[in-house]
């Protein structure tokens, strides 16, 4: 059938405010394809594009998407129209010496956060380099491999953490990536796993998602003095809401040599007791985009059949028109799971 000319989309305009407009279908480059989306999730960053009014005005956003082909360009690597696919990383240079280390998240090529002429999925169609696609394993629907970005999202930040089966984690904050760095923890054999966060709903969640015990903030307190640690403290904290003052309480729950890791971000910044991670050589690092076969290893899970999928993802999808709703209703923490825009 012959493709539309238009499009709607969820377009972005200023801060708090969207608008579903038509746009045109894109044309593709020699080396990309055109997909029909068909499910979208709303991340972390597309709330603080939106509601905090960190993006750019007329511009589309979503990033954890799968459709189907209707379209290849000339040079599209052997995919077809028909194909069911997951979007991918954007393909990076392979040249710099991040890539050659199997870094590829830290591309010197890389573009900025939210900026460049991406326009993203929360349209009709959507316009991708054929390099950047994965293929949905057996038994895997277009809506559950939708998990697979922000799962792999969450496998990188236990990869820089270095944990292993039998140590103690902490994760801060029981949103999406929250629960999803449970699920990929108890996936691999860890499972002393404490959770905070302030909803009920959500900390419920993640109880059943995986976690061994669930707390709220203030059930978390700081050692007297930068040389004291918690005696049950925890190997690994992962600190997924992106709030100062949990990063900061993140870091005071470390045993000795334990690592912090940084998985959400936020806009208010942090202040370190620098002396805390001296005295007891804490690690603090980052956790930014993926593994270099991020999204293998992520799909490889959600074909497993132990992998608590339905608590992952809020079981209504919402339309283009529904993304302001939810976005307001992640932030606020009333939905505790993963939200699917579907855009037809």
């Amino acid at each position: 059938m012959p493709l539309p000319e238009t499009m709607p989309a969820a377009v972005f305009k200023q801060k708090g405010e969207m608008a579903v407009e038509d746009r045109p279908v894109p044309s593709l480059g020699a080396g990309d394809v055109l997909i029909e989306v068909s499910h979208c999730g709303i991340c972390g960053s597309d709330i603080h594009f939106v509601l905090d009014g960190w993006g750019h005005p007329d511009t589309i956003g979503g990033h954890e998407q799968t459709g189907t082909i209707v379209a290849v360009g000339t040079d599209a690597g052997g995919w077809s129209v028909g194909d069911p696919v997951v979007v991918g990383p954007s393909p990076k240079c392979g040249e710099c010496r991040y890539c050659k280390a199997r870094r590829p998240s830290l591309c010197m090529g890389r573009g900025d956060v939210g900026g460049g002429d991406y326009q993203g999925a929360f349209a009709g169609y959507q316009r991708v380099p054929a390099a950047s696609l994965f293929a949905l394993p057996d038994g895997v629907t277009l809506r559950t491999a939708a998990l697979a970005e922000p799962l792999a999202v969450a496998r990188h930040g236990i990869t820089n953490s270095g944990i292993t089966a039998g140590q103690r984690a902490l994760v801060l904050g029981a949103g999406p990536i929250g629960l999803l760095t449970i699920a990929g923890l108890r996936a691999m054999g860890v499972d002393d796993i404490t959770v905070t966060e302030p909803g009920e709903r959500r900390r419920q969640r993640a109880l059943d998602v995986g976690a061994a015990r669930g707390l709220v903030p203030s059930d978390l307190t700081e050692p007297p003095m930068p040389y004291d640690v918690h005696d049950d403290g925890y190997a690994v904290s992962f600190e997924c809401s992106g709030r100062a003052d949990a990063q900061e309480m993140a870091l005071a729950q470390l045993q000795r040599a334990g690592t912090l890791v940084l998985v959400g971000a936020g806009i208010k910044k942090p202040q370190w007791d620098a002396n805390r991670i001296l005295l007891n050589e804490l690690v603090v690092t980052g956790a930014n985009c993926y593994d270099f076969d991020g999204f293998d290893k992520a799909l490889a899970l959600l074909a497993r059949p132990d992998f608590p999928v339905d608590l992952l993802i809020e079981p209504e999808d919402v339309p283009l028109g529904g993304i302001l709703d939810a976005m307001h209703g992640l932030k606020e923490g009333r939905l505790p799971g993963k939200v699917m825009v579907v855009p037809s």
